[in-house]
């Protein structure tokens, strides 16, 4: 039972489509150059064709701090949230798993193991690429190896998936412990990139994040239906149609690669896309067909928000994975404790 009536999604829709465009434009005028809330709007929609006439009056300081400096940041920030939390809620769903996230497959600590390569040996003058690129390449490669590692005669079963992320993060994360070690006076840098941080985003990264996000909730969309029928098992989903065999492949592979992607733009972040989903889940169901527009925005919602605290509510900034992590963490505590629980009895 839902706290709302299913035809109450569209409602839930707008209103977080109207939440998530207030904090963009308030998120924009925050900072150490103050821009009101109407100033702020102004600028946006000068920024459109036919509307030069809405920029009267504005400083050109101001506009460049919006259009350039800021904004770049709140939309990265928003479409990586939108990206961990939709994966959040698929990878719940393929592996039957409520304390499942983007990162049980080890594919965060392939990217962060790409990432700190890049920055401890950097490439000259393909160092401004060199950090996505190899933090992509080694979310890819992680999600590969634990596809091979996890496979047997009988296709890929969900424990086995999840225990071979396990076991592959955690040689990953020796590796990148060494890679510290070696590090020597850089270790600064790959600890802080380790961290996250939406620091200096640039309209590129938006473009490579939105459209990374774009293609794979288009997949999830697709396949919605079919993964709320292997929710039921694969037995079941079988005999309803679904190969679920292809179709586990090819929701693992895209919200593994949208994961790569969102980490090689930010950094590690955790706990968006374990705690989204819950969230959502207790408003819209277990129907993925409503469950994933809805976790797309709050999860837009969610980090935006953290990092505009981080940003300019905070006398210092603080990196963003380690605000998500003091929320995320005794909230994942919280379930796991509640689903112990639950199997005993109580």
């Amino acid at each position: 039972m839902t706290m709302f009536p299913r035809n109450a999604t569209p409602i839930q829709l707008l209103f977080l489509s109207a939440a998530l465009f207030l904090c963009v434009i308030a998120s924009t005028g925050m900072g150490y150059v103050h821009v009101s809330f109407f100033d702020t709007a102004r600028i946006l929609l000068s920024e459109f064709p036919g509307m030069d006439g809405f920029q009267t009056d504005i400083q050109e300081l101001q506009r460049v701090v919006v259009t350039e400096v800021r904004l770049p940041r709140i939309l990265t920030s928003a479409l990586v949230g939108a990206g961990l939390a939709v994966c959040g809620a698929v990878f719940q769903g393929i592996l039957r798993n409520p304390l499942a996230d983007p990162y049980t497959l080890g594919v965060s600590a392939g990217a962060a193991f790409g990432a700190s390569i890049a920055l401890l040996f950097p490439l000259g003058i393909a160092n401004v690429y060199s950090v996505p690129l190899l933090a992509f390449l080694g979310g890819a490669g992680t999600l590969i190896f634990v596809i091979y590692l996890s496979a047997s005669g009988g296709g890929i079963s969900s424990n086995n998936l999840i225990l071979s992320g396990i076991i592959v993060a955690a040689i990953l994360s020796a590796g990148i412990s060494f890679l510290k070690y070696v590090a020597d006076e850089q270790v600064s840098v790959i600890i802080f990139w380790l961290m996250g941080s939406f620091a200096s985003r640039t309209w590129a990264d938006v473009l490579l994040t939105l459209g990374a996000v774009c293609a794979g909730f288009s997949v999830f969309l697709f396949y919605a239906r079919d993964l709320n029928l292997m929710s039921l098992g694969s037995r079941t989903a079988a005999s309803l149609g679904v190969e679920t065999g292809r179709t586990l492949l090819v929701l693992l592979i895209t919200a593994s690669l949208v994961t790569a992607i969102c980490v090689s733009v930010s950094g590690i972040i955790g706990f968006v896309g374990l705690l989204v989903p819950h969230m959502m889940r207790g408003f819209t169901g277990p129907d993925n067909r409503r469950l994933l527009p809805v976790a797309l925005l709050a999860g837009a919602i969610l980090l935006l928000v953290a990092d505009t605290i981080t940003r300019a509510v905070l006398p210092v900034e603080v990196p963003i994975g380690v605000l998500t992590a003091l929320i995320g963490g005794p909230f994942f505590c919280y379930i796991f404790r509640k689903r112990q629980m639950a199997r005993s009895g109580f």
